[in-house]
């Protein structure tokens, strides 16, 4: 069904795991588009200062701290949206977390605790937000926008319980777009996967390994993935990679499996380790909150700031229109050349 949803300066909107990396650098970039905001994570300390800064630079925000694991804290969340701005249009489900080392290593304990943030978060977040927008009564649509991965689609040696756990998110989220389009009810539903982004998602995730670990190439900026999440505010998208490189894994997964395999194998256990040993392994956000209010990780190689791939596939009438004028603008070069 066709969902009409409303421009981001009319929408309220609300972010879960706002203090920090990806959902830090959305609240931002959607507070300058004019977008009324309810913030949520676990670092209270971060989350007031992000609402001060938005407020006093003339926005609008509130926030809820609130672990996305606790159901009735999301619906904490959800009420208070409502009761300071009549309700929402658009609810992101980002939070997450990660963690490195062999499926054989990690505890058993620590992959159910990921599963209760990656998995069961979306879960909570994704009933409470349809349960809202099928009912609003004002004649919009709205959006529920749910972060996956590129690993979503092909999984990744030494972080393998976060891969199944973006398998689950995407499972469930494209079961339950074809759900609610079978009810009737307006809402778009988006999963987004993101490629390797320049977050503190190292830091945050939990390690097994002897080393520091590391994102494996081609790493992007976190403003990618925050212009694709507002982009799918307004426009209904079923999916969208944020970053070229993660499409180009997925394809190789599909078509080529086992040579995928063998050549994860030769490079990505290289790839995920830094040249610097492990540190305190308790220094993670896996059952507490971290350090918030930073966007970027530090990544030591190149970060895109911008990926075309994302770009063409939000603006594909005028990528292709470019293309095509492209093209005759180098047969005329030729022509004439000639």
């Amino acid at each position: 069904m066709n969902v009409r949803l409303k421009n981001l300066n009319e929408q309220v909107m609300v972010i879960t795991g706002a203090s920090s990396g990806i959902g830090l650098a959305t609240a931002r970039m959607a507070a300058g588009r004019g977008v009324r905001l309810a913030l949520a994570s676990r670092n209270e300390q971060a989350l007031r200062r992000l609402t001060d800064e938005i407020n006093e630079a003339g926005g609008q925000a509130i926030y809820a701290v609130a672990d996305v694991a606790d159901e009735q804290a999301l619906r904490g969340v959800a009420d208070k949206t409502v009761e300071r701005f009549g309700g929402f249009d658009t609810w992101v489900n980002n939070a997450g977390v990660s963690i490195y080392g062999r499926l054989t290593d990690v505890p058993i304990e620590d992959m159910r605790k990921l599963f209760e943030t990656n998995f069961w978060g979306v879960v909570y977040g994704s009933r409470i937000a349809a349960e809202h927008l099928r009912h609003r009564g004002d004649g919009a649509g709205g959006a529920l926008i749910n972060i996956g991965s590129t690993l979503s689609d092909r999984a990744i040696p030494l972080q393998g319980m976060y891969s199944a756990s973006k398998h689950a998110v995407k499972g469930f989220t494209d079961a339950l777009r074809m759900e609610l389009e079978h009810a009737g009810a307006p809402i778009s539903v988006t999963l987004i996967k993101p490629g390797a982004i320049d977050t503190p998602y190292k830091e945050h995730a939990k390690n097994f390994l002897s080393t520091e670990p590391e994102n494996p190439p081609p790493v992007y900026a976190p403003e990618v993935v925050a212009r694709a999440i507002l982009h799918c505010a307004e426009h209904p998208v079923r999916d969208l990679f944020a970053g070229g490189g993660g499409k180009a894994i997925s394809l190789m997964g599909k078509y080529a499996p086992r040579l995928t395999d063998k050549l994860m194998e030769w490079t990505t256990f290289d790839l995920q380790r830094r040249d610097r040993p492990e540190r305190d392994r308790e220094h993670n956000s896996l059952y507490k909150p971290a350090n918030g209010l930073r966007e970027r990780g530090g990544y030591d190689g190149h970060v895109a700031e911008s990926s075309l791939y994302t770009a063409a596939s939000l603006h594909p009438v005028i990528t292709g229109a470019a293309a095509l004028g492209a093209g005759l603008a180098l047969r005329a070069l030729w022509r004439a050349r000639r």
